[in-house]
């Protein structure tokens, strides 16, 4: 494991998040770290700024683990939203609404925003980072064929930019790809040592 606290200082590193992709990679990073699940529910007020929405979300994942800290303890929770002419897409219900967004990121430029807090049983942290992403225009057989096989319920905008339809449909993306699939790596990386210099 990297280097990256003194050996005086003794912490436990938890990741609430039940994302797959955000477990792999913190596990590239090469932290050792623990998995907690959270059951927040992801809806936020009706007037909120859309680029609000992502740190609120994950600020509340980390607020809904609380209880559960000790001291030494730094939970990670995020959220990420992908946003389209000032409207957020979240994850679809089913296959139509992931056909539809799809649709309406064809042929556009699109906001993927990502939240990370880092939460202790004292204090809270919280950052966000965004990258621009460019579509070409997708045709419906291949908004078909992603759907049907890849089934990107469980991701915003319904696409996952690591899978067949980043390598077919992204023209071009302008800041962090990982931001993209679900985490700021490089940015957590500086920030969480940041964070622990504070224990």
């Amino acid at each position: 494991m990297p280097v990256i606290r003194s050996e005086q200082t003794e912490y436990r590193i938890l990741l609430g998040s039940k994302s797959p992709r955000r477990k792999e990679l913190l596990e590239k990073l090469g932290l050792d770290f623990e998995l907690r699940q959270t059951n927040t529910e992801e809806d936020f007020p009706g007037d909120m700024n859309v680029f609000e929405v992502a740190r609120y979300l994950a600020e509340k994942k980390g607020i809904s683990l609380k209880q559960e800290l000790s001291e030494g303890d730094v939970l990670i929770t995020a959220d990420t939203v992908v946003i389209l002419d000032g409207k957020i897409l979240g994850k679809p219900s089913d296959e139509n609404e992931a056909i539809e967004m799809l649709q309406s990121l064809s042929g556009k430029k699109h906001v993927v925003m990502t939240a990370v807090a880092f939460t202790t049983h004292s204090t809270s942290y919280s950052f966000d980072e965004t990258t621009d992403v460019d579509f070409y225009e997708i045709s419906e057989s291949d908004i078909l064929h992603y759907v049907e096989h890849f089934k990107p319920y469980d991701k915003a905008g319904a696409y996952g930019i690591q899978e067949w339809i980043g390598l077919v449909a992204v023209k071009s993306i302008r800041g962090c790809f990982f931001n993209v699939i679900g985490l700021p790596v490089p940015r957590l990386w500086a920030e969480l040592n940041a964070v622990l210099s504070t224990l």
